[in-house]
């Protein structure tokens, strides 16, 4: 079994990370937005946060990037990313089965946010218990989804 661990994000980690989140994400933005390499890199340094930020590793390799936040009622991924090298071995998942196990032993959901193009980790989510609960952003591209159940609204018949 592949040994998964973190790390902290450092000043040095930054290139690291725009390299793996265009490998991981650029398809996805650019089906949606377009890839414009400035306007990535300029928004990848805004966000950067490496007091944030975990380096996933796997067997000593760094293989993707880890943000959760620790909220009062719930548990928030708000980014995943594997290098596509790695993905399909686990990783993620067993990242993700830690979180909802963290969340159900202090009574919290755990939530992320997921593009609507990207049916592949909508399905690991959904095998992993998670389900929508509302979709967002300019035209619905993003699906909110989380361990909290749906709210299903009332059928009005007339």
């Amino acid at each position: 079994m592949t040994a998964i661990g973190l790390r902290p994000a450092t000043a040095a980690d930054e290139a690291y990370c725009f390299r793996l989140h265009k490998a991981a994400m650029g398809a996805y933005i650019t089906a949606i937005w377009g890839w414009d390499e400035r306007v990535q890199s300029d928004f990848h340094t805004r966000a950067f946060a490496r007091d944030r930020w975990q380096i996933i590793t796997a067997d000593g390799a760094d293989v993707g990037i880890l943000h959760v936040e620790h909220r009062p009622t719930e548990i928030y991924l708000a980014r995943i990313e594997i290098h596509p090298d790695h993905q399909g071995r686990g990783i993620g998942s067993r990242l993700i089965r830690t979180l909802l196990h963290q969340a159900h032993q202090h009574g919290q959901n755990l939530t992320l946010d997921v593009l609507a193009i990207n049916h592949r980790a909508q399905a690991l989510y959904q095998h992993l218990g998670l389900h929508e609960v509302a979709r967002h952003g300019e035209n619905n591209i993003k699906i909110r989804m989380s361990t909290r159940p749906p709210q299903h609204s009332p059928i009005h018949r007339s």
